[in-house]
């Protein structure tokens, strides 16, 4: 594990024991929690899909943008077409929230990523109950029984699971419970570089029959473009939209529907 992932799970670890209560106080509430809404068959639908982010801050560029409303940038998302969409809930170094991610639910109907670093039962269970239709699993940040546990008890609570891997090793990792989407970061753990040869290495390896999802640095039409010939189906896009100014026209440009001399430079 990367001596930034480690730091940032230690600092999930000591945030999740502030809130923690009793297992069987979560699983008590699991009657309350919100009807799922899909997040496989809304990236599964024809054309590229968009996983547009509610995103403040990332350890790799500081902060990015104030986003005073979540709910109103979700808003503009689902009206630009975006499929699904992520909200950061980790809060040390993304400063996110489980009341961002609640405020955006309230506010559309296309289903919910909540993107933290899922590294205990706790997180899962909470995870359904705020109204999570799909959950973040990353290889690197569990061992491989973590991973199954995690994994078997999101998909009995009805969740979507999105599986991130970012080499060889932890694709095997993952290819070992026959998941139905995987997320290919190109995000380097240890370094917080960009490296987008790992989509030219990763993606084609990915099984007919799993979606694939790209993740981090996609700021461009062509870059898109390049995704879609290695098999991607589904893109992560988080800085390129909170820093754009108008999130709405800036998924239509990465999906082609505005011309590429208005693109710009930005990365995850």
């Amino acid at each position: 594990m990367s001596t930034v992932l480690q730091s940032i799970i230690e600092g999930v670890l000591e945030d999740v024991k502030r809130r923690e209560v009793p297992l069987s106080q979560l699983r008590d509430r699991l009657s309350e929690a919100p009807s799922l809404r899909g997040a496989l068959a809304a990236l599964e639908a024809a054309g590229t899909q968009v996983i547009s982010e509610v995103k403040r801050s990332s350890p790799s560029k500081g902060a990015l943008a104030e986003i005073p409303s979540p709910a109103k940038l979700a808003q503009s998302y689902e009206k630009g077409g975006a499929a699904v969409v992520s909200v950061l809930t980790e809060e040390r170094r993304f400063k996110g929230s489980i009341t961002d991610f609640n405020e955006v639910r309230s506010a559309i109907e296309i289903p919910l990523l909540r993107k933290d670093f899922i590294v205990t039962e706790f997180q899962v269970l909470e995870s359904r109950i705020i109204g999570a239709d799909l959950i973040l699993l990353i290889v690197a940040g569990l061992s491989q029984s973590q991973y199954s546990d995690f994994y078997q008890m999101s998909s009995e609570l009805g969740m979507d699971i999105l599986v991130e891997v970012h080499n060889h090793e932890e694709l095997e990792r993952a290819l070992d419970l026959n998941p139905k989407i995987i997320g290919v970061n190109s995000r380097n753990l240890k370094t917080l570089d960009l490296d987008f040869r790992v989509f030219d290495e990763l993606l084609p390896l990915i099984p007919k029959g799993i979606l694939k999802v790209a993740e981090s640095g996609i700021s461009t039409r062509d870059e898109v473009e390049h995704i879609e010939a290695l098999g991607g189906k589904a893109i992560l896009v988080g800085e390129t939209l909170v820093k754009s100014g108008d999130p709405e026209h800036a998924i239509g440009r990465l999906l082609g529907r505005t011309h590429k001399s208005t693109e710009q430079t930005g990365t995850l």
